[in-house]
């Protein structure tokens, strides 16, 4: 799976790195474009960060296309900067859990009928986990099971409450790669009442790559048949589709918005296919890259680094 943006997107957004802190980029057929002067061109007002198109994102998709359209060689970005999550510190991540059918039966939980299983949502913190590709992800202080999860991660474009399984897929805005990394050890609490701590598990510093782009939601026809995998040093681990989904995305949406409101730029993480780590007791070290890859979005690469010790 490439790490350059699908032909059949028009465009995609991007936050780099850079000596004055996160650029957002439009990107168009392999360019990054630095985006405000590229939406300055067609009248676009606002500022031009991922949090503000979210915020009106009708009318930002559109300006977005007609920036596409006519983007500038003075705005092009150095070709090759380090990428940041496309959407930096979402107000919300919120991951489904437990939601693919073959993931379930490598687990030992085989699933026969959905109507016996209860759709569940954890979250990650969003300043502490989200990152972006390159060596950003810390082994997590304490654990020896710090296993992989490749999901397809929606990013929400309308307040989404109350909705309808009918009516949730038109609050997408686009989808993004993330990895939903976790010390399943520490995710265990056999001795105590409540059995599993969510917390020390899922919600490790750093343990939320996004990226290496947002791709909206218009180049995805079916976002019931999107393929996706995940490579450890180059062996594959994971690769299906979200067919495979126990719950499919407009269904976890309506049962999120019931709980909470859905504000724009939150970002959900949809659940993993099989091929996670614990399933065979195999799990990540210190330096081992991992490449997560979802069909017309692209590869997020990550490498793991040693515990973050320290605040900053």
């Amino acid at each position: 799976m490439s790490n350059h943006m699908p032909p059949y997107a028009p465009w995609a957004l991007a936050n780099v790195a850079s000596p004055d802190g996160p650029l957002p980029c439009l990107e168009v057929d392999g360019g990054l474009y630095a985006l405000a002067p590229s939406l300055a061109r067609v009248g676009w007002m606002g500022r031009a960060t991922g949090t503000d198109l979210f915020a009106d994102w009708p009318t930002a998709e559109a300006a977005l296309t007609a920036a596409a359209s006519q983007v500038s060689q003075d705005d092009l970005v150095d070709p090759a900067p380090r990428r940041l999550a496309p959407v930096l510190y979402p107000g919300k991540v919120l991951c489904a859990g437990a939601n693919y059918y073959r993931h379930m039966a490598e687990m030992g939980v085989p699933v026969e009928d959905k109507s016996t299983q209860r759709l569940f949502f954890f979250f990650k913190p969003p300043r502490n986990a989200v990152v972006g590709e390159g060596p950003t992800v810390h082994m997590p202080l304490d654990t020896e099971a710090f296993d992989w999860e490749v999901e397809l991660a929606v990013v929400i474009g309308k307040p989404c409450r109350a909705v309808s399984p009918e009516e949730a897929l038109d609050h997408i805005a686009g989808y993004t790669v993330a990895v939903d990394f976790c010390a399943r050890d520490l995710n265990k609490a056999l001795d105590q009442f409540y059995k599993l701590d969510w917390v020390a598990g899922k919600a490790q510093e750093s343990c939320c790559p996004l990226g290496p782009r947002f791709v909206p939601a218009s180049a995805f026809p079916d976002p019931q048949a999107i393929r996706l995998g995940l490579r450890v040093n180059g062996v594959d681990k994971q690769d299906d589709t979200t067919g495979d989904m126990i719950f499919p995305i407009a269904e976890q949406l309506a049962t999120l918005s019931r709980i909470m409101t859905l504000d724009p730029g939150d970002v959900v993480l949809t659940g993993t296919p099989a091929g996670v780590g614990t399933a065979r007791q195999t799990f990540l070290s210190v330096g081992d890259r991992v490449d997560a890859w979802v069909e017309g979005i692209g590869t997020l690469t990550t490498v793991i680094q040693p515990p973050k010790t320290s605040a900053g």
